[in-house]
């Protein structure tokens, strides 16, 4: 892709601006870490440049003084939501993000279970957690809850919270995904603080939706399409604009919590440092955009991705259907059609000339490749192949997995493993190709080619395999499908 954001200036500007933040307030700073901490995928995607643990880095420069709380929500978890870009459900990443903090050098200090209400998976999460020697909270619904000031600030409302025990300056507040609680959390130790007699303070680091870039900016309806299951919506900021005469963007769940946030500062200082949701935030993405176009490009595919894994998860009844129409309405918004999306046409073609599921991969260079079913392969597997030695060179007409390697692994599928169906996956087609590669030049070369695969766009005529789909994420490529199965079938694995 070509690069629209400049990633060393983000990760200096993004550092002064937090520790001059940090500087300002007294005893204890809840920071609010809004997107993936860890592993941003979605900012890599629509700001192209932007690295995806860009966050973690500049974390790592304070790690002395900072603690890591990671937030979940227990609906999230009795509902078994996923992480779309990972494949895992949210209690599952919240182990995952424990091991990869852990791992750098940086200390988590607790896990809160937000929203919670007895529920049953809750409650396993927490025994497993304390099996673990991870040391757990509860925070409940609160009714009334953003609008209801007077209960939310009172021993009745956060005061019923479970008191997080923090041992570091710096808190980070984090979370496996958006809608997760973070802000209620960090508003909630606020209150528990105050009741003890400790200074502390509040900021948000949020990359979306970017305050200085315009509302209807690809980027922030990008945003808005990646949480259309919350129903977020980008606004301008009503508080900002009233204090400053300045129009910035910010969205709706901030905009309503801020009257909360107002009361929580003005009980705990006085009076409240900040006079808008904006105000709150510590982000300077908006200012590292170097070549807006591109970004602006990035986010329209972006914006198309996102339309199609809604269809897929309604197919799949994961999705309710408002999700898919307030998609279909952010398309219509930027103008945008399948059209735009010059796999999906490739897909669908292939499909269409054979009569079996089509894949097709655009190349870095703007080459589109193709894979049909076959007896020995897979869509998927097909295309991928096909990708390599497109890449490489190499003569479509050339075979580059060997029968030697072949016949093992479909022997292993149908005499040993039960499978009726003897073609490969894309995973296995790989190890074949790695196979071959050991006695075979054209192989190596084809396996070599690999990393030019990242951030390729992919699209299937079919919902595919949990299997080709892990891999195509594994392999940094952007995949999206047909919302219909291959087959009639009632279940599908």
């Amino acid at each position: 892709m070509r690069k629209g954001f400049d990633n060393e200036k983000y990760l200096k500007m993004q550092s002064e601006k937090i520790l001059e933040r940090i500087g300002s307030f007294g005893d204890k700073l809840y920071l609010e870490f809004g997107g993936k901490l860890f592993d941003d995928f979605h900012a890599s995607r629509v700001l192209p440049g932007f690295e995806p643990d860009s966050k973690l880095k500049m974390l790592l420069k304070m790690k002395d003084q900072a603690e890591i709380v990671i937030v979940v929500g227990a609906d999230a978890i009795e509902q078994n939501k996923v992480r779309g870009d990972l494949g895992i459900t949210y209690d599952l990443d919240v182990l995952r993000l424990i091991d990869s903090f852990t791992s750098v050098g940086l200390y988590v200090g607790s896990v809160v279970i937000t929203k919670y209400a007895g529920q049953p998976a809750a409650n396993a999460f927490r025994q497993r957690l304390s099996a673990l020697n991870i040391r757990s909270y509860l925070h409940y619904p609160i009714e009334g809850y953003p609008s209801n000031i007077p209960l939310i600030v009172s021993d009745d409302g956060y005061g019923k919270n479970d008191y997080i025990e923090t041992t570091r300056p710096l808190v980070v507040i984090t979370a496996p995904g958006p809608g997760s609680g973070k802000m209620a959390t960090c508003l909630s130790q606020l209150y528990h603080e105050s009741k003890r007699g400790v200074k502390a303070g509040y900021a948000k680091f949020e990359t979306f939706p970017i305050w200085n870039l315009p509302l209807s900016h690809p980027v922030n309806i990008a945003y808005e399409a990646a949480t259309a299951d919350l129903n977020d919506v980008n606004m301008i900021d009503p508080f900002h604009l009233e204090a400053y005469g300045e129009t910035t963007v910010n969205y709706n769940r901030d905009v309503e919590i801020f009257p909360v946030l107002n009361a929580m500062f003005t009980q705990i200082l006085g009076e409240s440092p900040y006079k808008s949701p904006t105000d709150m935030g510590v982000n300077m993405a908006g200012n590292c955009i170097v070549d807006d176009d591109a970004c602006v490009e990035a986010s329209k595919q972006e914006v198309i991705r996102r339309y199609y894994t809604g269809l897929v998860d309604a197919k799949k009844g994961n999705e309710p259907k408002e999700t898919v129409y307030k998609l279909e309405l952010l398309m219509k918004q930027l103008n945008l059609s399948n059209d735009d999306r010059p796999v999906v046409a490739a897909a669908l073609n292939r499909e269409e000339e054979t009569g079996h599921p089509g894949v097709a991969i655009e190349l870095p260079d703007g080459r589109l490749v193709t894979g049909k079913t076959s007896d020995l392969l897979g869509s998927s597997a097909a295309a991928l192949i096909n990708s390599l030695k497109e890449l490489a060179g190499i003569d479509h007409d050339l075979h580059l997995v060997t029968k030697e390697a072949l016949e093992p692994i479909q022997t292993l599928k149908t005499n040993f493993l039960g499978s009726h169906n003897p073609r490969l996956h894309t995973d296995e087609v790989l190890i074949a190709l790695s196979v071959s590669a050991a006695t075979n030049d054209k192989s190596k070369l084809a396996l070599e080619q690999i990393p030019k695969l990242k951030n390729c766009e992919v699209h299937s005529s079919v919902i595919l395999s949990p299997v080709d789909v892990k891999i195509f994420k594994k392999l940094g490529m952007h995949l999206t499908c047909e919302p219909k199965y291959e087959t009639d079938r009632k279940y599908h694995n």
